[in-house]
């Protein structure tokens, strides 16, 4: 009985909508609502995006690369998956669930000329077809063309770092290890590197959650080097998962300008206490020694900093463990090691902008899914990640050539400046044309962003600011 009485309620409910769906408006207190098949879309601001890269020839661009083709002539093309990926991004989506939201956006998809909107479903099987050498391949394909924008003359400081990306289930590699803020949690290890001037994401690679800071950094660098199309590294960054002999000995041999913090092992903690100190302001002084450790083939350079915490709230750093009782307890140390030839001043400043490579981390699991997309297959998970830092590269060349702003806004920011912007096609328009819906006041603005969006390609990355492309 209680079936029945559900089943007649539902079908009341069902009677009851229809109804109301054939009503001309909705009765509301102070106005109706009337419904209108008009193409709308929230995302008007997109335009602007979709323009300068028709200008960069990033469509041109996907057709080339090694992306893995679909078994059946009715699959969906995987280049415009590949974009429609990547906008999905843009707008915001963290899941591959939200991958929907811009199959029911008509005005957006008109906006960037698709033919077929793909479900969710078919951004999975998309994902599933890569594996270890395709991910390989398009990331350096995403790497070189990314590259054309940043100038020939321009020098490139490369940061490398890793973090981890807790998981709840039992997916491909997800293993227990160092975790930070969930203790115990499965999760992933990644490497990442980044151009610390440009701040590009230049190299990715998803690993077990069980693994070291350096484990495979050596091919990880040499991968890198090769996504980087010959362009020459000055200056490697680094924090101290990466101190490790194998990892200098590389950079040596390579002659390779580099900066890595050490480890404060107990020989390190001795060495710091009797040093001589120079103070560079108050609260912080620094200090330089030569130091080889047990098991390394010579002596290296090292540049030491500490920071007091009595003076400084901010002071950053470790304490020397091994002596709690010096009245020198209260500073908090780092330790450098560098085959610069500076002044220790001048190295430590070289070092300070690496924490910049934290911050992008931090922006590309806020912005970007980083630590949100996750599926079972290893290889899959790792290619959609690659995709999200491509779709994060591509957002910061549009900061650089289309807002030019000194701050270099989030992708939430962006989307309540210019991106989420309402806009509509107008009915029978020939040629077509897109309305944005703008006060008066600001529409000499965004004419001005169009204007950037649809000028000849320029260098985004340089010392001199934004210098056109001979």
């Amino acid at each position: 009985m209680e079936r029945v009485r559900n089943y007649s309620e539902n079908r009341f409910l069902n009677q009851y909508d229809i109804g109301v769906m054939k009503a001309r408006f909705l009765q509301g207190n102070v106005y109706t609502i009337g419904f209108s098949s008009q193409n709308v879309t929230a995302w008007g601001g997109m335009s602007l995006v979709k323009q300068l890269f028709d200008k960069l020839g990033l469509s041109d661009a996907l057709r080339n690369w090694s992306l893995p083709l679909p078994g059946s002539n009715r699959a969906y093309n995987p280049f415009d998956m590949s974009e429609q990926f990547v906008v999905a991004k843009w707008i915001g989506a963290s899941r591959y669930s939200h991958t929907s939201w811009i199959r029911y956006d008509n005005a957006l998809s008109e906006i960037f000329g698709w033919k077929k909107m793909p479900e969710t479903k078919a951004f999975l099987r998309f994902f599933e077809r890569f594996n270890m050498q395709s991910t390989e391949d398009v990331q350096r394909q995403m790497v070189h063309w990314t590259m054309k924008w940043v100038s020939p003359f321009e020098t490139l400081t490369l940061d490398v770092d890793s973090t981890v990306i807790s998981r709840s289930g039992s997916q491909e590699g997800a293993a227990k290890g160092y975790n930070p803020k969930k203790h115990g949690r499965k999760s992933h290890h990644p490497l990442l590197a980044f151009l610390g001037d440009q701040r590009l994401a230049v190299n990715f690679w998803l690993r077990p959650g069980n693994v070291h800071s350096s484990n495979n950094i050596i091919p990880f660098l040499e991968s890198t080097f090769r996504n980087l199309a010959g362009r020459t590294v000055n200056l490697l960054r680094a924090d101290s998962g990466f101190f490790d002999e194998k990892v200098l000995s590389f950079l040596d041999e390579r002659k390779m300008g580099y900066i890595v913090a050490a480890k404060l092992t107990t020989p390190l903690q001795r060495l710091l206490h009797r040093q001589e100190w120079e103070a560079v302001a108050e609260g912080i002084e620094i200090c330089e020694f030569v130091y080889k450790a047990a098991s390394w083939s010579h002596e290296r350079r090292f540049i030491a900093v500490r920071q007091s915490a009595k003076i400084r709230e901010d002071a950053k750093g470790k304490s020397l463990s091994l002596f709690p009782e010096d009245p020198n307890f209260n500073w908090r140390y780092n330790a450098m090691v560098t085959n610069l030839r500076g002044t220790p001043r001048g190295v430590w400043d070289l070092y300070r902008p690496r924490a910049n490579a934290e911050n992008q981390i931090k922006a590309l699991k806020s912005d970007f899914g980083l630590d949100s997309f996750n599926m079972h297959k290893f290889w899959a998970t790792e290619a959609t990640l690659v995709f999200c830092l491509f779709a994060y590269n591509l957002m910061g060349l549009f900061r650089k050539l289309v807002v030019r702003s000194k701050i270099e806004h989030g992708l939430t920011t962006l989307h309540g400046m210019l991106l989420a912007i309402g806009a509509f096609w107008r009915k029978n328009s020939d040629p077509k044309h897109l309305l944005i819906c703008l006060p008066k006041k600001k529409r000499g603005w965004f004419a001005g962003l169009w204007k950037r969006a649809t000028e000849p390609p320029q260098y985004a990355w340089t010392s001199d600011g934004i210098q056109e492309k001979a």
